[in-house]
C-alpha cells in the first residue's frame, strides 16, 4: 500500500511540475530533467494527435478490439507525447492506444514524455511507424519522401535511419511515379507492391491504367504482370489467354480414343470451334479406323 501511496505521489509531483508556469519544452529549461523520460497519466483532452502520422486509415474493427482489451487490462504500454508550451501535449506514437482509450470513455492514458522540436517529431513519428506499424507501400513511400525533403536526408542516410537495405528505400520511393490510381489501388489492397514495382518503368499513363484494369479483370499474378510488362515494352502482343478444355470434350476424350484404338488430339479455339486429330500407323490401320468410322 506505501508503494501504491508513493507512485500516487509522484504522479501528483509531476502533474503540477507539468502545469508549472514555467515553460518546460526544451532540455535547457529548468525541471526539465524531472520531467524528460517519466510517465505519467494524462488527461486524453490535453493531447493533440500527431500532425505527422504517416497512417491515414485506422480499421475500425481492430479499434475496437484493441478497446476491449484496454478495457479488461488497461493501456499495458504507455503512448509517447512531447510537451508542447502550457499544458497541452502532442502524440509521437501509439494513436491507436489513443483513439481506443477515447472510443471506451476513458478520461486518461499513461504517457512517456519527451521534448522535441518540429524536426525531431517528424522523424522519431515516421520511423517509429515504420518500423513498428503495418502501413501500406504507398504510406511508408510517403514516410520515406518526407524524411527526405523535410529532414534532408539521402536515401544513403534513410536507410540507415530506418534500418532498410538503400536498393528496399530506393523501390519504395519510385512507388511514388505510378498513376495515382494504381497507388490507390495499392493502398486498397487491390494490386500488390509487387504488382506496383512490374508496371513503374512503364512511363504511358494509358499503358499503366490498361495494365491495372487488365490485372484486376484476369486476377493476373505479378509473374505475369511482369511478363506483360517485359512484352510491352518490346513491342510483342500479349498473347491471348487460352481458354481451357470444355468439360463435355474432357468426358468424351477417353471414350473416343478407345474406341479407335489410338489416342486422338482434340483441339478448341476461343471461338468454341475445334477439331479431332486421329493418328494411324500403316494403311492398314487406316483402313481399320476407316472401317470404325463408317
Amino acid at each position: 500500500m506505501a508503494k501504491a501511496t508513493r507512485k500516487q505521489a509522484l504522479g501528483r509531483g509531476l502533474s503540477a511540475l507539468l502545469k508549472e508556469p514555467a515553460k518546460i519544452i526544451s532540455a535547457n529549461d529548468e525541471n526539465a530533467d524531472k520531467v524528460v523520460g517519466s510517465i505519467i497519466e494524462l488527461p486524453l483532452d490535453e493531447i493533440d494527435v500527431n500532425p505527422y502520422q504517416p497512417r491515414t486509415y485506422f480499421d475500425e474493427e481492430a479499434l475496437r478490439e484493441l478497446a476491449g482489451s484496454i478495457k479488461e487490462l488497461g493501456v499495458i504500454q504507455p503512448i509517447t507525447v512531447r510537451k508542447l508550451e502550457g499544458n497541452s501535449f502532442q502524440l509521437v506514437s501509439g494513436e491507436r492506444r489513443f483513439r481506443a482509450s477515447k472510443l471506451i470513455g476513458n478520461t486518461t492514458i499513461p504517457a512517456y514524455i519527451r521534448l522535441a522540436n518540429d524536426q525531431e517529431m517528424l522523424e522519431m513519428a515516421l520511423v517509429e511507424n515504420i518500423q513498428r506499424k503495418n502501413l501500406d507501400p504507398i504510406e511508408v513511400a510517403l514516410s520515406y519522401q518526407r524524411l527526405i525533403d523535410e529532414i534532408q536526408l539521402t536515401q544513403e542516410e534513410l536507410s540507415t535511419r530506418v534500418g532498410k537495405k538503400r536498393s528496399t528505400v530506393t523501390n519504395y520511393l519510385r512507388l511514388l511515379k505510378l498513376d495515382p490510381i494504381l497507388q490507390t489501388g495499392m493502398r486498397d489492397g487491390f494490386i500488390s507492391m509487387g504488382h506496383g514495382r512490374a508496371m513503374i518503368n512503364i512511363e504511358n499513363t494509358e499503358d499503366q491504367l490498361a495494365i491495372y484494369e487488365k490485372i484486376l479483370r484476369e486476377k493476373l499474378s505479378v509473374r505475369q504482370t511482369e511478363d506483360l510488362v517485359k512484352n510491352l515494352k518490346s513491342g510483342v502482343p500479349a498473347k491471348p489467354k487460352k481458354k481451357p478444355m470444355p468439360t463435355y470434350i474432357k468426358s468424351s476424350l477417353q471414350d473416343i480414343s478407345s474406341y479407335i484404338g489410338n489416342k486422338i488430339d482434340i483441339t478448341v479455339g476461343n471461338n468454341g470451334k475445334g477439331k479431332i486429330s486421329i493418328p494411324f500407323n500403316s494403311e492398314e490401320d487406316f483402313n481399320r479406323i476407316k472401317n470404325l468410322l463408317k
